[in-house]
């Protein structure tokens, strides 16, 4: 009997996450600050998309054709359902890699995605995935492409192969992959002690294990405990990738582009010293210990000349996407947290704060008198975006033939919540992307979808769905066990909803 999992954990399904990163949106800023042209996104691919929240969000709050697949059967199942919700053109297939790869009805990608995949599979499948990339993705279409990195993994490497030997060797088929990811967990912090000379040797074993003890084990078992895992250097992907004539672009996550928060002055040095480009991004994992890259590889990168990469950034169109108040002037990069300048954040925050889009050259021109320079409000930029608190904002081309998907597929995930807190975000159709919006907070906008108009008929349509499911609020840690007491938390939750999210998710076309 063949095993159509390839050793990959397929007994419990992935997290219900959403990933910015694979928004194709997201590629215009990080290529522009890097002076690159970017494709105009028309058909998409992601490969193992897991629950495909991903997929299905920037199908339904977009124009581009998404096509992708994973090979488990009930993850499909669902992501198939919210396409179905949506109306969305998102063609999504249970199929493995290789069958996948020998359909002859797919287009050609201006954007192939994957996030995490790439450290959980056999070279077998690596050869399948790069020889697709290299046939399917268009000339200047762009990778993106997440995985465990080396130097970071060196340390817990060792531990990680004890803990899925005690799995597989200790614990009991029976019982579920969870109960032996418990068992080997156990295990491993009886070990530590012992105090051997191994966690002695890397003193940071113990703290994540601690920390792993604290993560879903859902995502334990696909991030730790699948028959393949190869946490991989730099070099040795540019390495696999180069058959499929991909160059390296930039860094898919926005913090990694300001040096100042992730790398001391004489690092930054050094590095600048070194003149070959890969060389370069090698030495800088070993700076920041990196343990996990989010990157854009494209084919057949092409230089803007400063007029074109100038007129590009001012035209780009942004949104704040958080309350200014609960805002920290603080981000957090691998040199830990530092501190934003006020005198350049808080006017431009000030700005934004009333949640309306604009443009960067409309944000340059209303900041005149500040003593801003735009460069410096290109940085906040990118900082902002990185830290979530600010999002990139789509033609209102796109996002009025968007609107009508968006809606249908909010409609199905807020009813969804009545029953299970599993989805987390909605779609919006202003940035092509999710936004995270908990079970209870989908429960308030439902009761103001039903008419219900204040904080207080919120907060008690909400209750009645809990109650009727013996589930109560926890708060600090403590479960609230009275219903006087659940619905006064959840009343004062209504109320800051209304007071903080309200605005958001209408400048959002969420609501």
């Amino acid at each position: 009997m063949s095993d159509w999992t390839a050793g990959y954990v397929a007994d419990i399904g992935y997290t219900y996450g959403y990933y910015s990163e694979l928004n194709p949106q997201r590629i215009r800023l990080a290529f522009l600050h890097q002076g690159l042209h970017f494709p105009e996104v028309g058909a998409a691919c992601e490969l193992g998309f897991g629950q495909g929240l991903s997929t299905n969000f920037h199908a339904a709050a977009s124009i581009t054709e998404w096509h992708g697949t994973d090979f488990n059967p009930s993850q499909a199942g669902f992501a198939q359902e919210l396409a179905a919700a949506s109306g969305a053109s998102a063609h999504l297939r249970d199929d493995a890699f290789a069958d996948f790869a020998k359909r002859l009805d797919l287009p050609d990608f201006d954007f192939i995605a994957l996030h995490g995949i790439w450290s959980w599979i056999s070279d077998e499948n690596r050869h399948v995935i790069v020889d697709f990339i290299r046939k399917k993705l268009k000339v200047g279409g762009v990778l993106y492409i997440s995985y465990n990195t080396q130097p970071g993994w060196a340390a817990f490497a060792p531990m990680r192969h004890l803990m899925t030997e005690h799995a597989e060797v200790l614990g009991s088929e029976g019982r579920g992959i969870v109960s032996r990811i418990d068992g080997a967990l156990d295990f491993a912090e009886k070990l530590i002690a012992t105090n051997p000379l191994f966690s002695r040797a890397n003193p940071l074993v113990g703290d994540r294990l601690k920390k792993m003890k604290g993560h879903n084990r859902h995502y334990l078992a696909h991030e730790y405990f699948n028959k393949d895992w190869h946490p991989m250097h730099f070099a040795t992907m540019a390495d696999w990738l180069e058959s499929a004539k991909l160059q390296f672009a930039c860094s898919a996550h926005y913090i990694d582009h300001i040096d100042s928060v992730n790398l001391t002055a004489a690092q930054q040095t050094f590095l600048a010293e070194v003149p070959d480009l890969m060389f370069r991004e090698t030495v800088r994992d070993f700076m920041v210990n990196q343990q996990f890259r989010r990157d854009y590889w494209v084919k057949g990168a092409r230089k803007m000349d400063a007029v074109q990469q100038t007129q590009a950034l001012r035209s780009q169109r942004v949104l704040l996407t958080a309350h200014r108040p609960d805002i920290s002037l603080k981000i957090a990069g691998t040199l830990g947290e530092a501190d934003m300048n006020v005198a350049i954040y808080a006017p431009i925050l000030d700005l934004l704060a009333d949640h309306k889009v604009r443009t960067i050259e409309q944000l340059e021109k209303e900041l005149e008198g500040t003593g801003i320079a735009y460069g410096q409000l290109l940085q906040a930029i990118l900082l902002l975006a990185g830290a979530g608190h600010l999002s990139l904002v789509q033609d209102e081309a796109v996002i009025n033939k968007a609107r009508k998907q968006t809606d249908r597929l909010n409609a199905h995930l807020t009813h969804k919540a009545c029953g299970n807190n599993d989805v987390s975000y909605l779609a919006s159709p202003v940035t092509g992307g999710g936004y995270s919006i908990n079970r209870i907070q989908q429960l308030f906008l439902l009761a103001r979808q039903q008419g219900q108009k204040t904080p207080e008929a919120w907060a008690r349509f909400t209750w009645d769905i809990l109650r009727s499911q013996k589930q109560r609020i926890i708060k600090e840690g403590k479960t609230i066990e009275s219903d006087d007491g659940n619905l006064r938390e959840l009343t004062s939750q209504a109320s800051a909803f209304a007071k903080k999210q309200i605005p958001i998710l209408t400048a959002l076309e969420i609501i």
